[in-house]
């Protein structure tokens, strides 16, 4: 950082913006994600008596019944798919399906941090052969095409590091019985799509899902779940911790293998009703669109912002906005902190000088409107 760098990040932490500007919620993470008050009320609340309990009773069995019907119906899952959660989150997930839901060889579209890190942990395991990795920079987006001898295609459905959405879709001439598995992570409940195109969606609850970490979940198809039963009976180490068939075993009796993360359960449920009660996926998907877009006008009407991905590939739920070189983003994510707008930095490794901003279905469309009006506000006086 040059020394005009530094006088622009220490103007910056002195800048206040007038309160009359500001969101009602500054939460704008990416992951985790805003919660809502009236789901943090609930847990302290009649999610207390539940808190402290065993996962093997009926008041933990049935919370976790209430979560699977609760995404069945969100989803409207096909027929014969069943609704398999887990202890871990989707990282776990990706070892688990290397363990036990790839066969032979999978093959992976790579763009961006956590699609790379499924293929990464393909290419890792001795059981297997190497994958095949379909890449593109950052910003863009991979999906693998069909290879001969592939059993599995794996890719995100929304980079969560770059903001770009992918097209779930089955693959076209892909060897009969070869399964699509699809991570869902930051698109779960922001994104409408058809389940019956995949094999495997999984996800974690922290961010679109409106709960905390701790658990993975999965909507598992006919032929995934024959599969993981098929390759359960072959001759393969798989820890009993990274067996989706005892994840199976264990979703159907409405239980996790070990004890799960009971407040992240009790916050999922209430989400899922808020959503239902307010008219399910296009109700959810739709606040995240209109967000969004708020963002993406913004980005495109201001004369040192662009948004960092191409149409039509812009994520609904987790936008990216490049700044020009004259704009220290740094200071400007810094100003927004130190004024109670947080979670506004880039993803990490990406090393762009921009924004990335999470607008869940938990986000108040109006407080993304405040959030346009401060960001003027404090690029007048840092440009």
């Amino acid at each position: 950082m040059g020394p005009s760098s530094h006088r622009r990040y220490d103007l910056a932490v002195t800048l206040q913006i007038p309160a009359e500007l500001l969101p009602a919620d500054g939460r704008f993470g990416s992951g985790p994600a805003k919660i809502r008050a009236e789901a943090v009320a609930s847990l302290t609340g009649a999610g207390a008596s539940v808190l402290g309990t065993s996962h093997r009773q009926s008041p933990v069995r049935s919370l976790v019944g209430r979560v699977q019907q609760g995404l069945a119906e969100l989803y409207d899952l096909p027929d014969g798919y069943e609704v398999v959660l887990g202890n871990g989150g989707s990282t776990l997930f990706w070892d688990a399906a290397v363990a036990s839901l790839i066969e032979r060889r999978s093959a992976h579209g790579v763009f961006g941090e956590f699609s790379a890190k499924f293929g990464a942990a393909a290419a890792a395991a001795p059981h297997l052969a190497d994958p095949v990795l379909t890449e593109v920079p950052a910003g863009g987006v991979a999906v693998p095409e069909a290879v001969a001898g592939v059993d599995t295609y794996a890719w995100a459905h929304n980079e969560t590091s770059t903001g770009a959405v992918a097209p779930v879709a089955r693959v076209a001439g892909a060897d009969e019985g070869a399964l699509v598995v699809v991570d869902g992570t930051s698109a779960a409940a922001g994104i409408a799509f058809d389940v019956a195109a995949t094999d495997a969606y999984y996800f974690a609850p922290q961010k679109g899902l409106g709960s905390d970490g701790g658990l993975w979940l999965a909507f598992l198809s006919p032929a995934a779940l024959a599969r993981v039963d098929r390759l359960a009976r072959v001759d393969r180490w798989i820890p009993e911790s990274l067996s989706l068939a005892a994840a199976v075993t264990n979703s159907r009796k409405q239980q996790t293998l070990n004890t799960p993360a009971l407040a992240t359960l009790w916050l999922l449920a209430d989400q899922l009703d808020w959503i239902a009660d307010n008219g399910g996926l296009p109700f959810a998907a739709g606040r995240s669109a209109t967000s969004s877009q708020l963002l993406y006008a913004w980005a495109e009407a201001c004369p040192v912002a662009d948004p960092f991905v191409d149409r039509p590939h812009r994520s609904p739920v987790v936008v990216t906005i490049d700044f020009a070189g004259e704009v220290d983003a740094a200071a400007l994510a810094a100003t927004l902190r130190a004024n109670g707008i947080v979670d506004t930095e880039p993803y990490r490794k990406l090393g762009r000088n921009q924004l990335r901003i999470g607008v869940y279905p938990t986000v108040d469309p109006d407080d993304v409107s405040a959030l346009c009006g401060c960001l003027d506000w404090v690029l007048e006086r840092l440009v």
